[in-house]
């Protein structure tokens, strides 16, 4: 993988979906924002203009015992839709367990107010961020 361009971490939702992007040398993650479903693929065009998109990683939705489920089969038909869109791009799955949890928890260490901290929209971005914070640790290859 070349030096330049942006990791992007999703983790798909029903009613939102996280965004968040790698810094230009893939070594840290940012949230980047919460969109619908039906508006979140304009939104990945749109970065795709500004900075070449490397790799998608996308949030893959297990049970505790690591079983797949409903949720499953929704973020497959997602990245099903990602690879027709961007078939040139590489798509990740990533373990999301516990992600939504996380990212409160991070948000409580970082001094968020609780009223904050129950904005959907704040934990599903936060969400994203851990999720391809998380690949890129695991697959810091990626960043060279």
């Amino acid at each position: 993988m070349n030096n330049y361009g942006r990791i992007i971490g999703i983790d798909v939702g029903t009613k939102r979906v996280g965004l968040a992007r790698s810094d230009l040398l893939r070594t840290s993650a940012n949230p980047a924002g919460t969109f619908s479903p039906e508006q979140v693929f304009s939104e990945l065009e749109k970065y795709q203009e500004e900075y070449p998109i490397r790799a998608f990683v996308v949030g893959w939705p297990l049970t505790t015992s690591g079983e797949e489920n409903e949720s499953t089969k929704m973020v497959e038909g997602f990245i099903k839709k990602l690879n027709r869109l961007f078939p040139d791009i590489p798509v990740y799955k990533m373990d999301e367990r516990y992600s939504s949890k996380q990212a409160v928890q991070n948000m409580i260490q970082s001094g968020v107010p609780k009223m904050k901290r129950r904005e959907k929209e704040r934990v599903d971005k936060t969400a994203a961020a851990l999720i391809l914070q998380k690949f890129l640790e695991l697959h810091s290859d990626l960043s060279h």
